[in-house]
């Protein structure tokens, strides 16, 4: 049984792993990446910019910087979010640099594991598995020319496709699988950065500290989620009261706020029988 790579602590558990890492980074990004350290909750100091902010996983060799992140909850800045801390991570580069150009790269990588809440300008949704914003040149006939290498990536299992390519998949299968099948996971072990990231998650294998600290944070990121539930449903019921003082009918106010024309009669207007 596979541990819920949607919670950070069994997250952290199997991406920390050097060889898992490794694996990750070739699978997605074609390059050969050796992690000299890997930290957790890393921060830069001083500040960049007066900004505080946090990598969940950070990794970096001699040669190449690899930043990992994981976000469940997917908030409709969470692109804006990525996007400054790619920046502040290839800003912070300059600190210790004697001229303007760094011989490092950054690469950053954010697993989201919810639906993106996101849309492009124009509100059309997004559904993509991946998606890549590339920092180098393009020549008006879209010829790119490698200056900067630096890369952010957006994978998200929600949207796997059937031409996802296989090394992109078998991460988004693995974390899929560890969500919604983790009793029975149909995971590419093949790939052996997917079977070493399987042990390392085997719900079997973890360590009583680990187990209690992965109930906690499930029991936290419940607890989270049901008092936004309750405040949702609170404000619902706040608009239903002011729509009702407009004189609207149960059946336009349910259609409005997503309560049930039972609920409608029974809180806003007091009563069973009223007429829709």
């Amino acid at each position: 049984m596979l541990g819920n790579l949607d919670n950070e602590v069994i997250f952290k558990k199997a991406f920390t792993d050097k060889f898992v890492l490794e694996c990750f980074v070739r699978d997605l990004f074609g390059i050969d990446f050796v992690p000299d350290k890997v930290e957790t909750e890393r921060r830069f100091k001083p500040k960049i910019a007066h900004i505080d902010f946090k990598y969940d996983i950070f990794a970096q060799s001699k040669d190449e910087r690899v930043i990992v992140e994981i976000q469940k909850i997917d908030y409709d800045y969470n692109f804006d979010r990525f996007l400054l801390y790619h920046n502040m991570a290839i800003a912070e580069l300059q600190r210790s640099a004697t001229e303007y150009k760094s011989t490092k790269t950054v690469y950053t990588i954010v697993v989201c594991t919810e639906k993106y809440v996101a849309k492009e300008k124009d509100e059309t949704a997004i559904e993509d598995d991946i998606l890549i914003q590339n920092s180098n040149l393009f020549t008006l006939n879209n010829e790119e020319r490698n200056v900067f290498g630096h890369k952010l990536i957006f994978l998200n299992h929600n949207y796997i496709k059937n031409a996802t390519p296989q090394g992109y998949k078998d991460w988004l299968v693995l974390v899929q699988e560890s969500i919604k099948n983790p009793e029975h996971p149909n995971i590419n072990l093949a790939n052996h950065g997917i079977r070493k990231a399987a042990e390392l998650i085997d719900y079997e294998k973890l360590s009583p500290e680990e187990l209690t600290e992965s109930k906690n944070r499930h029991a936290a990121e419940s607890a989270k989620e049901a008092y936004a539930t309750f405040y949702k449903h609170e404000q619902a019921i706040e608009i239903a009261n002011n729509l009702k003082k407009l004189g609207l009918s149960v059946a336009d106010i349910a259609q409005a706020t997503n309560l049930s024309e039972k609920e409608i009669k029974r809180v806003v207007f007091g009563k069973i029988d009223i007429k829709k």
